[in-house]
């Protein structure tokens, strides 16, 4: 999941690209080299119809180590120690919050041995990106798990709670550097929706991407950034280790093992976004065919194995199929959007 200032105020609002321009330029240099993409890549032919868990391709709509990678070969993992798919395989199709992906799973109609990770960074990819596809044109499985957002300042800043930060963020609010995930993210999303709680223009923010939680801590120790909105599983044990300071976390209630962190709930900013994560398959697949994939993935949410991916990563089990996992895409979709439109994206 992410794409941050020198120490406060020391940096002019000139040399901070603006979150629209590097949207803009990001998206147009994907897209061209999307195509070389486009025109290269292959996934094997669907399968005859039978056991579609004989061999199933997981698609990651992302780069190797970010949350949908991690997502994806958890998944993996957990079907091979339990013996749910004899030969599952993880495929990265990185770029533009996950719509390159989706664009090329878009054209795989009827392959039903392909699926593809989703996640509400699609669904801000989607709207942020103008994408011509969208979930309309794939078949949705299931939600399966969410997790939450943590924000994160050095170690040594001199910020302990969020009105902390809320309070200074307003006195120079273009002079606080973020950082995250892609644009359109749950890590963007987050720090927008903090902005509008806090009164400050969500048009003032300056946020820049990062690949994942690894690269936004590091922008935080060297000074580039002065706080990050991360998934609380991509930086948990830097928060253990001391090398980062977290203020507050976006759940309902605190995190397991890390009690002493607030929510932003109990500090008085209700930020409600989730980091949801689930899979789609391929267009025009038959009933029989979504059936087969549901029950693989239902086996597998069901294994020990999977389980423990869940205790060990912080998510939580969020399991929503058919009509309930629909409605929920719309609600979701209109959510990102409105953010997306205050934040003038």
């Amino acid at each position: 999941m992410p794409e941050a200032s020198p120490p406060e105020g020391s940096v002019p609002e000139s040399s901070h690209p603006s979150r629209r321009m590097f949207g803009r330029i990001a998206y147009g240099a994907i897209a061209l080299a999307a195509i070389g993409t486009a025109t290269t890549y292959s996934v094997k032919a669907a399968s005859a119809k039978g056991d579609l868990a004989s061999n199933l391709t997981l698609i990651a709509p992302a780069g190797a180590g970010g949350g949908w990678d991690g997502f994806a070969r958890e998944t993996q993992q957990a079907m091979r120690v339990d013996r749910l798919a004899n030969n599952a395989q993880v495929v990265n199709i990185p770029g533009a919050g996950g719509t390159i992906g989706l664009g090329k799973f878009s054209t795989m109609q009827g392959q039903a041995d392909t699926i593809l990770a989703t996640g509400t960074a699609m669904t801000g990819g989607i709207a942020l990106n103008k994408s011509p596809v969208g979930f309309d044109n794939t078949t949705l499985l299931a939600r399966v798990a969410e997790d939450y957002d943590v924000l994160i300042a050095a170690a040594d800043a001199p910020y302990d709670t969020i009105d902390d930060v809320i309070s200074a963020w307003k006195k120079k609010p273009k002079d606080f550097v973020w950082t995250g995930g892609s644009a359109g993210s749950v890590d963007h999303l987050t720090i927008a929706q903090l902005a509008l709680l806090g009164k400050i223009p969500a048009a003032d923010i300056t946020y820049i991407p990062k690949s994942g939680g690894g690269e936004a801590i590091q922008t935080l120790l060297s000074g580039t950034t002065d706080f990050a909105s991360c998934g609380f599983n991509e930086v948990s044990d830097q928060i253990d280790a001391g090398r980062v300071k977290a203020i507050g976390v976006a759940s309902p209630e605190r995190v397991k093992g890390f009690e002493d962190v607030p929510t932003m709930s109990e500090q008085g900013y209700e930020v409600t976004l989730t980091n949801w994560r689930g899979w789609l398959g391929a267009p025009d697949i038959t009933d029989d065919e979504s059936s087969q994939l549901l029950e693989v993935l239902q086996k597998t949410r069901g294994s020990a194995a999977w389980k423990d991916a869940l205790d060990r990563n912080q998510w939580t089990d969020v399991w929503l199929t058919g009509d309930e996992f629909a409605e929920f895409i719309k609600e979701d979709t209109s959510r990102v959007e409105k953010l997306l439109k205050e934040l003038g994206l």
